[in-house]
């Protein structure tokens, strides 16, 4: 990409050097205890807040800082120390990044300091998007959204695979406020906290993330003023109208959100492949067989380094749509889709060849590999499957309408 240099600037290397310490002394020595608990690590997301890690400061600086490298290189080194206390920790940008990208100015003032709370108070937002018979067909949404004669909008519906679903102290939800135009004709919404209506169905227990609270997210005659309305009424019905002459109206509301986030979860996987690879490394130099270390088997090294090849593989990806994204230049061969694509698949296949390189060992709970593992599959589904970002990056690539 021309104008594209990878080089970090001594306030992201500052911000890379005090996550990581963060990651390396509180996340990572808690990861197993709260990824057998299954439970929401409150304790460990107070501290990151008592730090500024977790803060609505950090994310608006972080997202704002020049190169668009904060962020990315902030997250992979929380993904490093764990994904599941990581997705709890950064689980709520989700929900404020589609407050942002399609709220008022009033909205996000209002709305995205309650996501966070305080370091005494903390709390959580939660993106709804997907649904139980939709997964990655945004445009099979059918919570409903319809404004009563007194302006306000009722929504039903049920909402799954929801972070931080039921718990957060706000929820933003896609709905549909006219069906008949698909992924054209949807919205989004705040829900206050304490809403009436509004209530969590199950809780997923999940074969990876763990410690990250996943869970149905039921709406039943949710009752909302129209200031709820990300973008407000006349932004609504302005775009509606074009829709309904033919005209182009811009991204619809989820997909709009995951395009704005792929560079960010894309390096939450490099961070998770990255741990992998740094652990098996390790293990390789440590441990010996036949009377010599293992890394000297050419088999071990070759493998370490396309581990390594790939983890950077991936980072460059990421990086360079995070820094596209940042400069205003368009995905046009579907970049965030790539650096997501890439991302997910190389951390499950690094944490692989790391059991692999353990043995035994490795598929034990006594060393964090299989933890690493179970974690990077989520990468390969959740805010886009493969499948999709390869529909997205061939359509990009083709031209043609690929199905």
């Amino acid at each position: 990409m021309t104008g594209f240099c990878p080089e970090l600037s001594d306030d992201v290397i500052d911000v890379r050097k005090w996550v990581h310490e963060f990651a390396r002394d509180v996340i990572r020595p808690a990861g197993a205890e709260w990824d057998e608990r299954e439970a929401t690590p409150w304790p460990v997301i107070q501290e990151a807040a008592k730090i500024g890690l977790y803060s609505l400061d950090f994310f608006a600086t972080q997202w704002f800082e020049e190169s668009g490298l904060a962020l990315p290189v902030a997250f992979e080194e929380i993904f490093w120390g764990d994904a599941g206390i990581g997705l709890s920790i950064v689980g709520t940008g989700l929900a404020a990044a589609a407050l942002s990208s399609g709220g008022t100015p009033e909205q996000m003032g209002e709305w995205l300091p309650q996501m966070f709370g305080s370091p005494d108070d903390v709390k959580l937002g939660a993106f709804c998007a997907s649904e139980p018979d939709a997964g990655s067909d945004v445009g099979a949404i059918r919570t409903r959204a319809v404004r009563d004669p007194s302006g306000d909008w009722i929504l039903n519906g049920v909402k799954t695979w929801a972070t931080n679903g039921g718990i957060a102290n706000v929820h933003v939800v896609v709905a549909s406020v006219d069906p008949e135009l698909g992924t054209r004709g949807q919205a989004s919404f705040v829900v206050p906290p304490g809403t009436p209506g509004l209530s969590m169905g199950q809780k997923f227990r999940k074969h990876g993330i763990r410690a990250s609270h996943t869970a149905e997210v039921v709406l039943d005659d949710v009752r909302l003023p129209a200031s709820c309305l990300l973008g407000g009424q006349d932004k609504l019905d302005a775009r509606l109208a074009r829709v309904r002459k033919g005209e182009r109206a811009g991204e619809q509301a989820a997909m709009r959100t995951f395009e704005t986030t792929r560079p960010s979860v894309a390096a939450m996987a490099v961070g998770i492949a990255r741990a992998g690879f740094e652990y098996a490394r390790d293990y390789a130099r440590e441990r010996e067989q036949f009377g010599r270390k293992i890394g000297e088997n050419q088999a071990i090294a070759f493998l370490l380094a396309d581990m390594a090849t790939r983890v950077d593989m991936a980072r460059l990806l990421t990086w360079r749509a995070a820094w596209m994204a940042r400069n205003g230049r368009a995905f046009d061969q579907a970049e965030g889709s790539m650096c997501k694509l890439v991302a997910g698949e190389t951390a499950v296949w690094v944490t692989e060849q790391a059991i692999q390189i353990l043995g035994g060992a490795g598929y034990t709970r006594e060393h964090p590999v299989e933890r690493f593992h179970r974690d990077a599959k989520i990468y390969t589904i959740f805010e886009g499957t493969s499948e999709i970002q390869r529909l997205i990056i061939g359509r990009a690539v083709t031209g043609l309408p690929v199905r």
